[in-house]
């Protein structure tokens, strides 16, 4: 293993230790973090039933809700996070040091998984329970790669978000919060993208978990085809160009950015 790689790794687990022994020990948000999710999943559920729309609703409802953690961990825990770090005087030190950025946040996405993971089996395990939907296990390794070409592509965004949300300086708060719900209705948490029409869920699959949802959803509900949006191989397709696309330009953005704090002494450019 060269050099490079065993550094990026080390600096990754030194990053993401802190976080995991920091949830470990913070028990009192496994309430938060878990349960009180799973409230506004059954409210959909509910209206579904009332509404008597078709099973696979349901399980839609929990397959989104689930998803709904990881794009919060990306928001929360990496878009915003160069920006509160340098609020906390720790950004000069991650310039400083020789572990690369993405090593960096990538480790404080990688801490924060454990809540996350967390989240989405307890939501996914109350659908199966609570509300009796029934998955398919017929696609479980394509299922498994969908689930990881979302996640590269999610957090490969998450990395370019987190030097633009730098640049924003104050204004980093607000954009977390701007770009939370609108995905939520965007990306189709609650309902197949589909439903939006091709041309705004053409739009909306420029965001990775519009099309991981709509892939995952119709590997564990074949019984439903009509109900995606576009094919699973071309989801894939789309979905490894989002990922290929979004860690580039990460790494250009953040290496900018690096390189700009180095030579200027400052961590943000003002000027024109």
């Amino acid at each position: 293993m060269s050099a490079g790689v065993t550094l990026f790794l080390r600096t990754m687990m030194g990053r993401a230790y802190p976080r995991i022994v920091g949830s470990v020990r913070q028990t009192s948000g496994f309430f938060w973090e878990t349960v009180l999710p799973i409230l506004s999943v059954t409210a959909f559920v509910f209206v579904y039933r009332a509404l008597n729309a078709p099973e696979a609703y349901i399980g839609f409802v929990i397959i989104g809700g689930a998803m709904t953690a990881f794009w919060a961990n990306m928001l929360w825990s990496m878009a915003a996070q160069l920006y509160w770090d340098k609020e906390a005087g720790n950004l000069a030190l991650y310039i400083l040091a020789p572990g690369p950025l993405m090593a960096i946040l990538l480790g404080m996405a990688v801490g924060g998984m454990l809540w996350t993971l967390t989240r989405a089996v307890v939501i996914f395990i109350a659908g199966v329970l609570l509300f009796g939907v029934q998955f398919s296990s017929a696609n479980l390794g394509l299922l498994a790669l969908t689930f990881l070409l979302t996640m590269a592509a999610l957090y490969g965004l998450g990395m370019l978000f987190a030097s633009l949300f730098l640049m924003f300086g104050r204004e980093a708060w607000h954009l977390t919060n701007l770009f939370q719900e609108p995905v939520y209705l965007l990306s189709g948490f609650y309902f197949p993208v589909k439903a939006l029409g091709p041309w705004l869920a053409a739009a909306a699959s420029l965001i990775p978990l519009t099309l991981g949802l709509d892939a995952m959803r119709q590997l564990l509900f074949p019984a439903h085809p009509l109900y995606g949006f576009l094919s699973v191989p071309v989801e894939l397709g789309v979905l490894t160009l989002l990922a290929a696309v979004f860690i580039l330009g990460a790494r250009l953005a953040l290496d900018r950015m690096e390189m700009r704090a180095r030579q200027e002494g400052r961590l943000t450019e003002s000027r024109s």
